[in-house]
């Protein structure tokens, strides 16, 4: 059963585009990594399924239902990002009793638990809380909704290290004890990949892919050596990414779609080949020129 449908979404603010055609699912209890750079439209996408903001064109159905407007969605979904508000009179403890209010599956043991661990003041106004405190805070809360749909927008901003990771824990842990659908937004895909099942890859409004992380890992292939032999193995191939080194010395990035054979005949040839990690395919895969930052210092 999929929680989430999108197809053809499109949004316009004005004259600009800032998404064009993306269509993707996601099936019920998983976890999904939405990935991108910076202002490539991760947080229009997931305001859309929040039903927070509306589409332009396209259709999206969450539970079914079209997000925007809908009771079902908002009373399913929770949405947090470093933009959430709530009420300036109460305490932070408080604003957790007043939580459960809201949300059916609302856990209250593990607010409590994360609340005391994080060793927040109970007595603290959200407002005054620092960016990294915040965070803590607003994920304690996403958290604990247990909302069937709980999306995470850059939720570890402001956090140190040692939060970051403990983060990540608790959240695959309670995961594991209460399945729901969950999409966590990033540009910083090693924090997040252990934990992820699939990864949905956008760049500037555009959809790249969507795949597992197994899938993804076996997407493409690094060569290194002379770049002769090399380019005499990538003819056909979409290079994904080309950087060169000393003299004649380089690195190419392919699909992966060497037969046996060639990966034979490479090996004999002395070119080294290598895996490349999911971090360095997106970055590739989202990158302005095939050659990245060193395509600026070798023009003429």
């Amino acid at each position: 059963m999929n929680v989430v449908d999108v197809n053809g979404l499109s949004k316009s603010y004005g004259k600009t585009k800032v998404l064009n055609n993306i269509c993707f699912n996601i099936k019920e209890n998983s976890i999904t990594g939405l990935i991108g750079r910076n202002g490539a439209g991760k947080t229009t996408i997931l305001k859309i399924l929040a039903g927070i903001t509306n589409s332009t064109s396209g259709s999206v159905a969450v539970f079914g239902e079209k997000p925007f407007n809908s009771i079902k969605v908002s009373a399913n979904t929770f949405f947090a990002d470093d933009n959430l508000v709530f009420p300036t009179s109460l305490k932070i403890k408080e604003i957790l009793h007043e939580m459960s209010k809201f949300y059916a599956n609302w856990d209250n043991k593990l607010a409590e638990g994360l609340f005391d661990y994080f060793d927040l003041n109970p007595k603290q106004k959200h407002t005054r809380l620092s960016k990294g405190q915040k965070s803590t805070f607003n994920m304690i809360v996403a958290l604990s909704s247990h909302a069937s749909l709980t999306i995470f927008d850059e939720p570890t901003t402001g956090m140190d290290s040692a939060v970051r990771k403990d983060f990540y824990r608790a959240l695959l842990k309670d995961y594991i004890d209460y399945p729901r659908t969950i999409i966590v937004s990033s540009h910083l895909l090693p924090e997040i990949e252990s934990i992820l099942e699939n990864i949905l890859l956008i760049k500037n409004g555009t959809m790249v892919f969507q795949k597992s992380v197994d899938d993804l890992k076996e997407m493409a292939v690094g060569l290194r050596g002379d770049m002769n032999l090399v380019n005499s193995f990538i003819s056909g191939k979409k290079v994904l990414h080309k950087e060169k080194g000393e003299g004649n010395y380089g690195f190419v990035v392919v699909n992966n779609m060497l037969t046996e054979k060639e990966f034979n005949k490479a090996k004999l040839a002395g070119i080294e080949i290598s895996n490349i990690n999911a971090d360095d395919l997106c970055v590739y895969l989202t990158a302005k020129a095939v050659g990245g930052i060193d395509d600026v210092f070798s023009r003429g």
